[in-house]
């Protein structure tokens, strides 16, 4: 062998071996980790315990751009001021489609006055907790209340408002959103983070924007159109997300059928079923973007308060109302889509089968003519002839008798 090759060999054994002292002190190092290592039955036991197990996460509310914007508020939370009030709950609910607005001043509680697009509520008392608060009542079919929980708000709209006729088209469930705000007279007025502030406002451009000989209420009188502009976006939004959960309701009534579709080659609802489905899809949009109490345009009332159309239009950035808006729009172009298509299907069938018809119709009518009119045709194809064989045959016999 070459020696050479050998010196190689011997090389590569040398290397990939290492020495003896190596290997004991490893040896020793793993003896003595594993003599510090926990067991991992008890870090497993430890981490998946009954205790754990017993304890359940709590259900998180709706990730909303304020629950994501929440630190911007961290300043205002954490450093409290001598003139700054306590945090407060704003808690707005969503009950019916719309409330009938001449119709709830019988319901309402004394000292309720109409402000602007709302029924106002200076003062109420919830009797189980004891909170007071004020109530702002919108034709949209929301309300929404400052200083009140969402219990207390759940109470008011149970208590007041449930035994009225004012409520059309009650929801299936009740939609609610809870915000916080404070008062400080040092402030501006704003909405920062996730955090509502009251404190100073700018002078109105009209003097009849707000209404003389106001009762006493439990919030001061200077934020009151404050509280009205803020309370209308928070109010929308409440009321779009009954919106969206209908309509998330009824796309998934439908979501089998493009499945149907695809399995039996059928559209799987009736023409009638389909023409029901195709009116609550137009309930839909006329509510979003045809009622007056719509989610699109700015009301009228702030054309003429620019600060006042700052404040809604602050809160309603906030909440992502003209992005739900486009998204509930797209939700219900692409049913209408479907149904579309479901129906030219229905159509297609329908013509079909009125083809069918015809074409029976035509083959009985053929066949009552040949069974009524068969004898004479007969008769008439087939007679002369036979007529004139008898004719000859007589006049053969006549020339053979001479």
């Amino acid at each position: 062998m070459n020696p050479l090759s050998i010196v190689h060999r011997q090389l590569r054994h040398a290397l990939a071996t290492p020495p003896r002292c190596w290997q004991s002190q490893a040896r020793h190092l793993s003896r003595s980790s594993l003599l510090f290592r926990p067991p991992l039955s008890r870090t497993f036991s430890a981490k998946a315990g009954p205790d754990a197990e017993a304890a359940p996460k709590p259900k998180p509310k709706a990730s909303t751009p304020l629950r994501r914007a929440a630190s911007a508020s961290l300043p205002i939370r954490s450093n409290p001021t001598p003139t700054r009030s306590e945090i407060q709950p704003v808690s707005t609910c969503a009950t019916a489609e719309r409330y009938l607005m001449p119709s709830l001043r019988g319901a309402l509680p004394a000292g309720a006055r109409l402000l602007h697009d709302a029924w106002w509520v200076p003062r109420w008392v919830d009797g189980a907790s004891g909170q007071a608060g004020e109530v702002f009542v919108f034709g949209n079919g929301s309300l929404v209340c400052w200083g009140l929980g969402e219990d207390a708000a759940g109470r008011f709209a149970r208590d007041v408002l449930a035994g009225d006729a004012a409520a059309v088209a009650p929801l299936k469930e009740v939609e609610t959103e809870d915000l916080e705000f404070v008062t400080d007279p040092e402030e501006d007025t704003r909405l920062q983070g996730d955090l509502i502030i009251l404190g100073k406002t700018p002078p109105l451009s009209s003097e009849d924007s707000m209404p003389p000989d106001l009762p006493a209420a439990t919030l001061p009188r200077d934020t009151l159109l404050a509280r009205y502009a803020f309370s209308q976006a928070l109010s929308r939004s409440t009321a779009l997300s009954g919106l969206e959960s209908a309509l998330d309701h009824y796309l998934s009534s439908v979501a089998l059928l493009p499945r149907t579709l695809q399995k039996t080659g059928k559209p799987g609802l009736g023409r009638r079923a389909l023409v029901m489905k195709l009116g609550e899809l137009l309930r839909f949009r006329q509510g979003l973007n045809l009622n007056r109490e719509n989610f699109s345009d700015t009301p009228d009332f702030y054309w003429s308060e620019p600060v006042l159309e700052g404040y809604f239009n602050s809160l309603s950035n906030a909440l992502d109302v003209r992005a739900r808006i486009r998204s509930v729009n797209d939700k219900i172009t692409y049913a209408a889509e479907m149904q579309s298509v479901l129906r030219e299907l229905l159509t297609e069938t329908s013509a079909h089968r009125m083809e069918l018809i015809i074409i029976v119709l035509i083959a009985v009518e053929v066949v009552i003519c040949l069974i009524r009119d068969g004898p004479e045709l007969w008769h008439m194809t087939f007679g002369p002839a036979e007529e004139s064989e008898d004719q000859k045959a007589a006049s053969s016999s006549l020339v053979h008798a001479v």
